[in-house]
């Protein structure tokens, strides 16, 4: 065999691993899922009436449907940084228990072992964006895209994933602990209610609006409102699609160099 399959297989094994993992420990996907579930019902029920009103391009204002769908786009991206602070907690716990130092005395490829926790939280990302996103069409959100702008969607929100992911691994192999690899990560959850979310940047003070306009979140979260509500994507989508990459391959490079070089503790 050559060097990438025996890399490919080692990461099916390790994926395997983290997929009966997920099965055997259901409570923490369970709460990271309901995260993002609590904002939604809070944001459409307790203050959706009054942002919806506010939402610019409204004629006699909006409403709670419209709030509904302009903050859809958020609560997905909510989701996928809430399965990836999961990820940076298992990384840690990895780290702590000494499978990690097991791992490294086997024949296997040592990429493999970051590779299941990426494939592994990417897969858990779609089951819970799909279990969100139920929720949100059940609220009633209803979408004038076509099958081609969903597709686009489902792709930009894997990407996403993809980049998080590696990111949080990161996060989890450099903790010391796996309480702090559950608080390092937080920032995630934080930064979409500091973009276009929740509230559209024009309505945000000076200061601000430029950081909300120009971190990441924000033309990944346009993407998704545009691609959802079958509105054109401008340079939003590419935005959005160089920001996943470059944290991506930062991701993997500073998880592989800690992997290589960080002792188990």
């Amino acid at each position: 065999m050559s060097t990438a399959t025996y890399t490919l297989r080692d990461s099916v094994t390790m994926l395997r691993r983290n997929l009966l993992h997920i099965r055997r420990y259901p409570s923490l996907s369970i709460m990271l899922v309901a995260q993002p579930i609590v904002f939604l019902l809070l944001f459409v029920y307790v203050f959706g009436g009054t942002l919806g009103a506010g939402l610019p391009g409204q004629r006699d204002g909006g409403d709670r449907g419209d709030y509904l769908v302009f903050i859809t786009p958020g609560i997905l991206i909510m989701t996928v940084a809430s399965v990836a602070l999961g990820t940076a907690i298992s990384t840690a716990s990895d780290m702590n228990t000494g499978i990690i130092a097991r791992f490294r005395t086997m024949n296997i490829a040592r990429v493999s072992v970051l590779t299941g926790h990426v494939l592994g939280a990417v897969l858990r990302t779609a089951g819970a964006v799909a279990v969100v996103a139920a929720f949100i069409f059940l609220l009633g959100f209803r979408s004038g895209a076509g099958p081609l702008g969903w597709l686009a969607a489902i792709g930009l929100l894997i990407l996403i994933a993809f980049a998080l992911t590696w990111l949080t691994v990161g996060m989890g192999l450099a903790a010391d602990s796996v309480e702090t690899a559950s608080n390092t990560p937080l920032f995630l959850m934080i930064l979409p209610f500091v973009s276009s979310g929740f509230v559209p940047t024009d309505a945000m003070g000076v200061g601000l609006r430029q950081f909300a306009r120009y971190q990441p979140f924000t033309p990944m979260i346009n993407s998704l409102r545009a691609l959802v509500t079958g509105a054109p994507t401008d340079s939003d989508l590419w935005l959005a699609v160089g920001w996943c990459v470059l944290i991506a391959l930062l991701g993997f490079l500073w998880s592989r160099r800690l992997f290589l070089r960080v002792p188990t503790r």
